[in-house]
């Protein structure tokens, strides 16, 4: 299959790159501000290594996503009848940039300040996460979702890489002129608000609006009316439904290892920050390895098979993390983690893509975000609980969340892919056939 005759019709090859390059945009945050950089910064130089310090980092992050989770939904909702996604995205672009920016005001000590900020700039990168996966159906055919949701998450690994490398660059710089982290954090988190702003400008000019207004569709309620009203509907597509349940248990796991990888390298294993942060450079390698075989093989072999098999291999590397006793042990923990957080986020998205309906698209794909963070509460938020009531013993955390991708295996196992995108487009063409002047281009397939 040629590249456009993965693309629905009326989409531009230049609006697959530029969607990518979202991605790209706000990998850096992730990659710098949540794994590498500011979370152990935040332990060990805001915090000062205190007793609830992994437990407040945890936290911080759990509340955003429960603000994301009570809210994207209605969110989704307005975008979708009003055929406003891109215009939703850019203005939170704007906010988590602007927020990452004032992280860099956050000196030792300052814990308040630190956790306003992660909890606002960690919300808007929730929703901006959410509305680019919207785009999706939009773009590719069903039979290309994998393809296309991988190179997306590629070149997201590439764009967290070049911020990490370019923020790794000046670290050694700054220490080899004697400056201590409260020097050098402040400029690598300006240095990541700067690529994601620059970044995402390639999206705002090239991606387009494909979806038309929904103008005869009511409006939604408030937000836990709107929330309740899209969880009833989407009861309907059962296999969505089951896959939303599997994400809630392995998704905890996959953030776990996004949320604390830098706090276990550094407090449990022994690495000092640079190689902390060349730890992160090369699992992000690993991560665009993983999510292209498996972005081109789920399309292949089916997405469920890829998807359970990326699990399996979460769980070795959560027993391998757990039974590092060395540097060298732990770095091959961290490839395959790498190479399993590719292929399992890729495979995600593209799988949920194809049981939404494509007049609801960012509406359902609100659901799945409410679904991602629920994940992300639990998962931290364990680890934090089991290692604070254990004295800081952080191997049986990372231990226990080896059951969190077993549960997520077989909840996976009675989903239908066949039936879940059948479900989806009978719901499209009854749609377009009430509705004809609403189809989008993805209905045109």
């Amino acid at each position: 299959m040629g590249f456009n005759q993965m693309l629905n019709p009326g989409v531009k090859r230049r609006e697959v790159f530029a969607w990518a390059m979202y991605d790209f945009a706000n990998s850096g945050y992730t990659t710098v501000v949540i794994t590498a950089v500011f979370a152990a910064y935040f332990v060990g130089a805001v915090a000062n290594n205190a007793e609830w310090a992994t437990l407040a980092w945890t936290s911080a992050l759990s509340f955003s996503y429960a603000i994301v989770m009570l809210t994207m939904p209605a969110m989704g909702e307005w975008a979708d009848r009003h055929a406003a996604k891109k215009k939703l995205l850019m203005a939170v672009t704007a906010a988590c940039v602007l927020s990452t920016a004032a992280l860099a005001w956050v000196g030792p000590g300052e814990v308040l300040l630190a956790l306003v900020f992660i909890v606002i700039s960690n919300s808007f990168y929730t929703y901006g996460e959410s509305l680019s996966a919207a785009f999706l159906p939009e773009l590719a055919k069903p039979e290309a979702m994998g393809r296309i949701s991988a190179w997306g998450w590629a070149w997201g690994y590439l764009g967290g890489m070049l911020t990490l490398g370019l923020c790794l660059g000046y670290v050694l710089y700054a220490q080899a002129q004697g400056q201590t982290a409260r020097e050098f954090v402040p400029f690598t988190m300006l240095l990541t608000a700067a690529i994601y702003a620059l970044s995402a400008c390639v999206t705002f000019a090239l991606l387009k609006e494909h979806a038309q207004a929904q103008v005869t569709r009511p409006a939604g309620g408030g937000k836990w009316q709107q929330l309740v009203q899209t969880f009833r509907e989407a009861k309907n597509y059962k296999d969505f439904m089951q896959l939303l349940v599997c994400a809630v248990a392995y998704q905890g796991g996959v953030a776990v290892a996004i949320t604390l990888a830098a706090i276990y390298a550094e407090q449990v294993i022994g690495f000092q920050p640079q190689e902390t942060m060349v730890l992160i450079f090369v699992l992000n390698i690993a991560a665009l390895i993983g999510s292209l075989v498996l972005g081109y093989a789920q399309d292949r072999i089916g997405h469920k098979l890829a998807l359970s098999l990326t699990l399996w291999g979460w769980g070795i590397t959560c027993v391998l993390a757990a039974l590092s006793t060395s540097k060298e042990m732990f770095w091959w923990a961290a490839v395959l983690a790498g190479v399993c957080m590719g292929s399992s986020q890729s495979t995600g998205r593209a799988m949920a893509a194809l049981f939404i309906p494509s007049h609801r698209l960012a509406e359902f794909f609100g659901l799945w975000a409410f679904a991602i963070r629920l994940a992300s509460i639990l998962g931290p938020m364990g680890f934090g609980l089991i290692a604070w009531l254990t004295d800081g013993n952080q191997r049986l955390a990372i231990a226990a969340t080896t059951s969190l991708f077993l549960l997520g295996w077989l909840l996976l196992m009675p989903v239908n892919v066949q039936r879940g995108q059948l479900l989806a487009m009978q719901a499209s063409k009854r749609q377009s056939i009430d509705h004809p002047s609403l189809t989008s281009v993805s209905l045109k397939n």
